[in-house]
């Protein structure tokens, strides 16, 4: 059976609540890796760059872990999970998408949710002579990313044994609206903060960007009317969201693949539960724990591990 209503996520009492449990380990969590990492800069055909954090621990398996919207390889989900599969004998690769270095791109164009393009070439980097197996990890954004290329690409790299995905908006236009509401307010308005920086900081080289609009959005959808979709050619948000939303792929794909989307996730809507499609795919797993937040799952232990990262490992090694 593909769907389980996951029911052994118990999280600390101190975190009551979904806002809570999605603030705590953003604001509180701290990692530190004892392997280093090199940061290796990936040339793209369009003639645009982006970064990638690679930890080489000498091993024949390699995660791709896939940061979410405005992230970045360094933030402590993204270590926390890297950490784990170091200390199992992987190799890591943590990696930024167009702009998300802290430096900004050569092109007009960034990324977006549905912007495999990179990725494929980042999976095409891990593929070396020596390495038997890869895995794929994402997180929200990178979630749908990883899942868009799965269930979209013609040729998903054969040494691809298993991918695992947190806190997915796999239903685009819903999430947006959802993360639009009052209640999430502070969370939209971080976004669109760090989103219109960019957009400013871009139109500086590209004229043709026009900022004027910028004052008057107040919310992800429109940012993504005017900005998102015309630079990376669709005709509006709508479009955007009905060409990268990864529910619309889910079926064609053939990698053992699990989604843990935590049932109070305040960014997700019930279409972001694909639960008719699981119970009948023999490659999609669907697990909804009750609780968790929005990339939450935090642990209060001594080894500083969450169970998001002791579930994507399990699942993977099970996968090969």
């Amino acid at each position: 059976m593909s769907l389980v209503q996951s029911t052994d996520y118990r999280p600390p009492r101190l975190l009551f609540n979904a806002h809570l449990e999605t603030i705590y380990p953003v604001a509180f969590r701290k990692i530190r890796l004892y392997t280093s990492c090199e940061t290796i800069i990936i040339d793209t055909s369009d003639g645009d760059y982006f970064e990638v954090d690679y930890y080489d621990s000498k091993a024949t398996k390699t995660v791709i872990i896939s940061h979410g919207l405005e992230g970045n390889s360094r933030r402590p989900y993204v270590l926390g999970m890297a950490k784990v599969f170091l200390e199992n004998g992987w190799n890591v690769i943590a990696w930024n998408y167009r702009g998300c270095n802290g430096k900004p791109n050569k092109t007009i164009k960034s990324y977006h949710s549905g912007f495999t393009d990179d990725l494929l070439e980042v999976i095409r980097f891990a593929d070396k002579p020596q390495i038997e197996r890869i895995a794929l990890v994402g997180f929200s954004l990178g979630g749908n990313l990883t899942l868009r290329y799965l269930g979209g690409d013609e040729m998903v790299n054969r040494k691809i044994g298993g991918a695992v995905v947190f806190s997915v908006p796999i239903d685009l236009h819903q999430s947006c609206l959802r993360i639009s509401e009052p209640s999430n307010f502070l969370y939209s308005q971080r976004f669109l903060k760090s989103l219109k920086a960019k957009v400013l900081e871009k139109a500086r080289i590209f004229h043709e960007i026009d900022t004027r609009h910028l004052t008057k959005i107040r919310d992800l959808k429109t940012f993504d009317d005017f900005y998102t979709a015309p630079l990376h050619g669709f005709q509006d948000a709508l479009d955007y969201y009905k060409k990268c939303s990864s529910m619309y792929v889910l079926d064609h794909i053939a990698t053992p693949t699990m989604i843990i989307n935590a049932g109070n996730d305040p960014f997700l809507t019930p279409t972001c539960f694909p639960t008719d499609l699981a119970k009948r795919h023999p490659y999609v797993h669907l697990a909804v724990p009750a609780r968790g937040g929005h990339v939450g799952f935090t642990l209060l232990n001594k080894t500083n591990i969450y169970w998001s990262e002791m579930k994507a490992l399990e699942f993977v090694n099970r996968t090969g």
